[in-house]
């Protein structure tokens, strides 16, 4: 096939229908985008919304900004404090904020939430069952969190927490898989549940506060050390290993 720029293209996708599947907008738009000239694909200018193209590997640029086709997108997120995990806020800007344009078109979705104060590390995703699968309740996949308690946290208290507490409004205790001091007010709690404000909550039920909590591990996928708060990146294929290692059936 010739598109209008003179180059000839294998079957494949088309070129219009790539970017609406890519999240910039509505096939009418990015038409509109390609014929004004304003997309390159591996590197060559297409004007040609008809053009068809192998996605794999696929690499293309809109207004400049570099691209790489992905059938479904996996991200993970450094949240900073004072954000939401809502496209819907209250008090604070949403999470999607950080995120490019397009791939909040595309309907990303956080996995799980994380409280406006809380940091840390968040999945997301446009894959529906990838979602489902890492927040099913029919899975313990361990998170872990850092956590920074208002008094000492006493091996009484690290004990109950391995053991269980009961929480209000629940009708059976729930117990931390792991309980690591890190100092006096900092711990390490992990656990497979992500039930509402869970951590304070076990924090309360054995007698402290939570002054800061920070999430910093999904599975065996630790939060980057290099990654920035508000920062975002690609899981990678390493990435996605780790995490579907540690989906285990309850």
């Amino acid at each position: 096939m010739l598109g209008l720029a003179g180059l000839v293209y294998n079957d494949g996708m088309q070129l219009e229908r790539i970017l609406h599947h890519q999240g910039f907008g509505s096939r009418k738009l990015c038409r509109i985008l390609i014929i004004n000239d304003q997309v390159t694909v591996n590197g060559a200018p297409c004007d040609d919304p008809a053009a068809d193209f192998d996605t794999q590997d696929l690499h293309f640029t809109v207004d400049g900004e570099p691209w790489q086709y992905r059938e479904q997108a996996y991200l993970l997120l450094h949240k900073p404090a004072h954000y939401e995990c809502s496209h819907k806020t209250l008090h604070h800007p949403s999470i999607y904020r950080l995120l490019p344009a397009p791939l909040v078109e595309r309907g990303v979705q956080c996995i799980g939430r994380l409280d406006e104060d809380t940091t840390g590390l968040i999945l997301l995703s446009d894959d529906g069952q990838f979602i489902h699968r890492m927040s099913s309740p029919k899975w313990k996949v361990p998170k872990v969190y850092e956590v920074t308690a208002k008094h000492a946290v006493d091996s009484k208290q690290m004990q109950a927490l391995l053991n269980g507490v009961l929480l209000v409004d629940e009708s059976e205790t729930i117990a931390a898989l792991a309980c690591e001091q890190v100092s006096d007010h900092v711990i390490h709690l992990t656990l497979a549940e992500g039930k509402y404000h869970q951590v304070k909550r076990m924090l309360a039920a054995v007698g402290n506060r939570v002054e800061a909590l920070k999430s910093i591990r999904i599975g065996k996928l630790d939060l980057p050390a290099d990654l920035a708060p508000g920062e975002w990146r690609w899981l990678d294929a390493s990435d996605m290993d780790k995490l579907k290692g540690d989906r285990l059936p309850t």
